[in-house]
């Protein structure tokens, strides 16, 4: 047993994410309202808090590589979420309505920033490969996928109105 070595399972996220050209994406596109905060932010780890109604989620994420990360996300109370969110987190919280697209076979995610990053919207769609074939809508522009500004963690230090 001991010159075996265990292989642990990584769940990897695999996103690219974009700025938008227009607004045609918003014809028939229904939100969700999302309230994040981060109790960690070192560019090694993240770890956040959201929630999307009246549910909660704990993710951790990796350092990016390219367009990957190591990505772990579990569904907790939705009290909990919230009582974490407004006693634990860094200020200021990340203020979003998420609309859910599809394009191409694909599930495109745009968020549309309020509070103090209110102006920014970025689209992103999650692959199953960094190498994975992408057709791009109409209504998507600038490619932002690794570039920290965009992040939402660093959007708390740094945000949109201050650019």
């Amino acid at each position: 047993m001991d010159s075996e070595k265990q292989l642990i399972k990584v769940n990897k996220e695999i996103e690219r994410k974009f700025l938008l050209k227009n607004d045609s994406w918003r014809e028939g596109a229904e939100g969700i309202t999302c309230r994040q905060g981060y109790l960690s932010t070192v560019k090694e780890r993240t770890i956040r808090v959201r929630t999307i109604d009246e549910k909660g989620f704990l993710t951790i994420k990796g350092v990016s590589v390219g367009a990957s990360r190591a990505e772990y996300e579990y569904e907790i109370p939705g009290k909990d979420a919230y009582e974490i969110l407004t006693n634990l987190c860094e200020k200021p919280l990340i203020e979003k309505k998420r609309y859910k697209i599809s394009y191409k076979g694909l599930i495109w995610e745009i968020d549309e920033f309020f509070g103090d990053n209110k102006g920014l919207i970025m689209a992103e769609v999650e692959l199953t490969d960094e190498k994975q074939s992408l057709e791009l809508p109409s209504w998507v522009g600038e490619e932002v996928t690794g570039k920290p500004e965009y992040f939402n963690s660093n959007l708390i230090k740094y945000p949109y109105s201050k650019w």
